[in-house]
């Protein structure tokens, strides 16, 4: 499961949807079965979220003694109240770029549908299309900025996606 901060565009309403993945949601979202809550409107659209990143351990001010013990961390209910905190964050745009956002994550999606998940394997995979070594096809996966580097220097052209992906795998 996966929940979204959503808002209605109509009152502006923010409230939590969940959802089996992020394609469920669009395919809802799509299909307009999203409905606001309050208004009962299905123009919806995700809510732009802060993220709730803690601090690296080596950036913590102050000196703080190292011990052979392991604090543990914060309990279910204070995770749980932090969670709620930085919910209550979630940044709201405006319509247009909520729209803009929206569409483009639609666009994203539906070239992603037609094309291959190679993960890490995406460097060797792209090579071997521009050498004739395998079948011109789409796809898409991760390389490091080393790797593009590479790519581009042999001339494959390599176009980052604008939006994160998830792979697969790690999908719910």
């Amino acid at each position: 499961m996966i929940v979204f901060d959503l808002i209605c565009r109509d009152g502006g309403h923010q409230f939590e949807g969940w959802f089996g993945s992020s394609g469920d949601y669009a395919k809802q979202q799509a299909a307009g079965l999203i409905d606001c809550p309050s208004c009962g409107c299905n123009t919806v659209d995700k809510a732009v979220m802060a993220p709730n990143v803690g601090i690296k351990g080596n950036q913590r001010s102050g000196a703080e003694p190292v011990s052979g013990s392991v604090e543990s961390g914060p309990t279910e209910m204070e995770a749980s109240k932090e969670n709620e905190q930085s919910m209550a964050k979630a940044v709201t745009l405006p319509a247009e770029v909520q729209d803009m956002v929206g569409k483009l994550a639609r666009a994203q999606a539906e070239m992603l549908e037609q094309s291959e998940w190679v993960g890490g394997d995406f460097p060797e995979e792209a090579r071997a299309i521009h050498y004739g070594e395998k079948d011109a096809a789409p796809i898409h996966g991760t390389a490091s900025p080393e790797d593009v580097a590479e790519l581009e220097e042999e001339g494959i052209d390599v176009v980052p996606l604008p939006l994160p992906v998830t792979p697969p795998e790690a999908q719910n």
